[in-house]
């Protein structure tokens, strides 16, 4: 399918994505504003919920916080760990595009959403991140009844460098005996930080996000480039993918990312995990919230919420779309 004409205008309006950062205070306060006007034009407002509300806990070295939602209706509610995306350098959980989609997922899956805000890189690279994010699932189990959640149904989802982590947290709960996640929801994810498939050339400039950019990223999250290989940080190259939670991937068509998440199910399924994928056609990396603009953007976003409404059902994904 041809790129959605409206995203053609737009990136002919978009600026370049740097490839390599000098300052970065400024660089994330430029990619704040830029990100909360793209929101103001492209994004529908955020539906009522009952209340938001921010919690700081204790990592090693620091504390984060996590941004709670909490729907409508009685609980116990059952419980989405979000992770947001900004090449593991940027984004944050206070971003309004975050905010917007926690309280769609919300009310219209019926949960409470915790969206961690990690620490970031290249203050804090690899496996800081990782680690604050598994410290926010310990806390929501332990801290259920706070929340009004069911500490037995908690499911982990992402959007890009934040579905990485999403993804990463599976293995490492897995291999250390951690609290069990029903359910992983993975957006436009990053799962193979080698940038070695062949969408990452294929869509490597002219769609949003470059590979020139994906490869600064990488940079700054890793201490070394041999930590690419490292199961946590890519884990489409996880030897044994066995044990993890049934899994719905989207990925966009025009993406340089979008092999990661096709090849991430296919190798979730061979290891007997329940896997479903999603290619949502005329989309680029950074289109998925755009529900203002696109048909194509709410079609996503009612996927992604009607996913995880059955995953609290039945703990199972529907079929996904391969055409």
């Amino acid at each position: 399918m041809p790129l959605d004409p409206f995203l053609e205008a737009l990136l002919a309006t978009l600026p370049p994505l740097p490839d390599e950062i000098d300052d970065f205070p400024a660089f994330r306060s430029n990619e704040t504003a830029a990100a909360e006007a793209l929101v103001a034009q492209l994004t529908e407002p955020a539906p009522e919920i009952k209340s938001r509300h921010v919690v700081s806990i204790p990592v090693d070295g620091g504390t984060i916080d996590l941004h709670v939602f909490t729907p409508f209706g009685a609980g116990p509610h059952p419980v989405h760990l979000y992770v947001h995306g900004g090449g593991w350098i940027g984004g944050s959980a206070k971003h309004k595009a975050i905010d917007i989609l926690c309280a769609e997922r919300a009310a219209g899956a019926g949960c409470v959403v915790v969206a961690v805000d990690y620490r970031k890189a290249p203050e804090h690279p690899f496996p800081a991140g990782l680690n604050d994010c598994y410290a926010a699932l310990l806390w929501v189990t332990e801290h259920a009844d706070q929340l009004g959640a069911r500490h037995d149904l908690i499911t982990i989802g992402g959007g890009s460098a934040g579905a990485n982590l999403a993804a990463a947290l599976t293995l490492k709960a897995r291999d250390e005996a951690g609290p069990r996640l029903a359910f992983q929801l993975l957006e436009v994810p990053a799962l193979d930080l080698t940038l070695g498939q062949p969408s990452h050339q294929r869509f490597a400039t002219g769609y949003g996000l470059t590979l020139a950019a994906g490869e600064m990223c990488v940079r700054y999250y890793l201490a070394s480039p041999e930590q690419a290989t490292n199961p946590y940080v890519s884990p489409l190259l996880a030897p044994d993918l066995s044990g993890l939670p049934p899994a719905h991937i989207m990925s966009a068509e025009y993406d340089p990312l979008r092999d990661d998440g096709e090849r991430y199910a296919e190798r979730l399924t061979e290891a007997g995990v329940p896997a479903t994928f999603s290619l949502h056609h005329g989309h680029i990396h950074i289109s998925p919230g755009f529900t203002k603009a696109m048909t194509a953007a709410q079609r996503w976003r009612e996927e992604a919420v009607a996913v995880l409404r059955r995953a609290h059902l039945t703990g199972q994904s529907p079929q996904g779309n391969r055409e």
